[in-house]
């Protein structure tokens, strides 16, 4: 199967403007410029069941008309900060096909009457954006940005924003808010973006693999996108596989494929043929998987996944081998989200500190079984209590893994028994169809 948004893979070079061009770039932007009305663009977007690949997995055209009308100004953000541990699909997208996302950028400013958009990279970013800026540069002397594009009345212009390296600006509207120059720190809503976001305007924030994956939608149309992946989860998805695997990497693959197809056809399998003891799916956020035969056989799509209690999100798949201890993992992420949190709101300030302080303990076999009751007991009180996602995502790997991996915890307790090892799939994969991938 030919790559979507990793189509560089296909076609080396393709970040050269004008092989771009002639691999047919940029005539879905002048499409919809010259001959479309926002309304039928989105109306395109909505039917092919594009849905956001940033995590949360929300019809792509179905964001776009929710932009309250008639107001002065609309923007449009891309929203590149790609902080999330495990995650690395955005940066190659920028690097290997950035005209793909910028012609998506720049349809998606269109469909939302927008003629400023920005791009908000991580502040780690700063080569990344060099090269960004480079092509932005060359398209405006080429016309493609700029006032009175195609002869028509309609400007646009795609500026760079780089964060200061904080996870938070993930969060839209924290994201908005280091646009504007202040802390970046998640809004109360609503008001929702769509409504008033950036400066205060309806504003349209999606994710990069998100809005590289447009112009090849209006190019080739709505049916043939859909026919791609599985009801409800149209297209493909770039997997960022890492962890316990030979081959580390992104994949791009349709919707569907198995958990067992992306570990061992894709990733060659786990090192040492040992045993998968669990997966997280999207990134250190993640729900924390007992890897059985039937979470194998599971197809990576949204409505599979969360038949299982989990969420595909940006489809990070970390994989763990039987040698790995949950209590150790736990107290690798709650780390990286108590630094990560912006302080505002109290239960995600003081129960990330006070979660990671039990964790630590655990892991230095300084507790009992009743601090590991405690550290649930903590977490439990963050769940549904912050301001943004970032409480959930911090508590969700603890409490899944003392749910599934209680025995790991209770080994670092002086009153704990020895578990007996948890039961782990078996590395060799079925029979099975080979599937696209790198």
């Amino acid at each position: 199967m030919e790559h979507i948004v990793l189509r560089h893979r296909d076609i080396p070079g393709l970040d050269q403007l004008d092989l771009y061009l002639a691999n047919g770039g940029f005539e879905a932007f002048k499409k919809v410029v010259t001959s479309m009305r926002p309304e039928e663009v989105i109306d395109i977007v909505k039917a092919s069941g594009l849905r956001g690949r940033g995590g949360a997995g929300f019809p792509t055209g179905v964001k776009w008309s929710f932009l309250t009308k008639n107001r002065p100004a609309y923007y449009v953000v891309c929203n590149s900060d790609e902080s999330e541990p495990g995650t690395f699909k955005d940066r190659e997208i920028m690097e290997k096909n950035p005209l793909q996302l910028l012609e998506g950028i720049m349809i998606a400013a269109y469909a939302a009457r927008a003629n400023t958009a920005y791009n908000y990279m991580r502040g780690e970013f700063w080569p990344v954006a060099a090269a960004l800026d480079t092509k932005i540069a060359e398209l405006r002397v080429r016309g493609f940005l700029g006032n009175n594009i195609f002869g028509i009345d309609y400007s646009l212009d795609v500026h760079l924003h780089l964060g200061a390296g904080a996870y938070i600006c993930g969060e839209e509207s924290a994201l908005l808010e280091s646009i504007e120059g202040k802390l970046g720190q998640p809004r109360l809503k609503p008001p929702f973006p769509a409504d008033k976001g950036l400066y205060g305007m309806p504003t349209v924030v999606n994710n990069t693999e998100t809005l590289a994956n447009v112009p090849l939608i209006i190019e080739r149309g709505a049916d043939w996108y859909k026919s791609l992946g599985v009801p409800n989860s149209a297209g493909t998805k770039v997997m960022c596989l890492s962890g316990h695997v030979n081959k580390p990497g992104n994949y791009e693959l349709p919707f569907g494929v198995t958990l067992r197809k992306l570990i061992y056809e894709c990733g060659g399998g786990v090192p040492g043929d040992k045993k998968v003891k669990a997966v997280m799916l999207s990134g250190a956020s993640s729900v924390v998987l007992h890897t059985t035969e039937d979470i194998l056989d599971m197809a990576l799509d949204y409505d599979s996944v969360a038949a299982k209690g989990a969420m595909l999100g940006s489809a990070s798949v970390i994989v763990m081998d039987e040698t790995v201890d949950m209590a150790w993992l736990t107290l690798k992420t709650t780390r990286f989200f108590k630094h990560e949190s912006c302080g505002k709101c109290t239960p995600c300030r003081e129960g990330t500190y006070w979660m990671l302080h039990v964790l630590e303990r655990i892991n230095k076999n300084e507790v009992t079984r009743a601090d590991v009751d405690l550290l649930n007991n903590v977490a439990s009180q963050i769940a549904g209590k912050c301001l943004c996602p970032l409480g959930e995502f911090a508590v969700t790997p603890v409490l899944s893994s003392l749910k599934t991996f209680r025995a790991d915890f209770d080994a670092h307790a002086k009153d704990g028994a020895k578990p007996r090892p948890a039961a782990a799939a078996k590395p060799a994969p079925k029979k099975a169809e080979a599937v696209a991938g790198d």
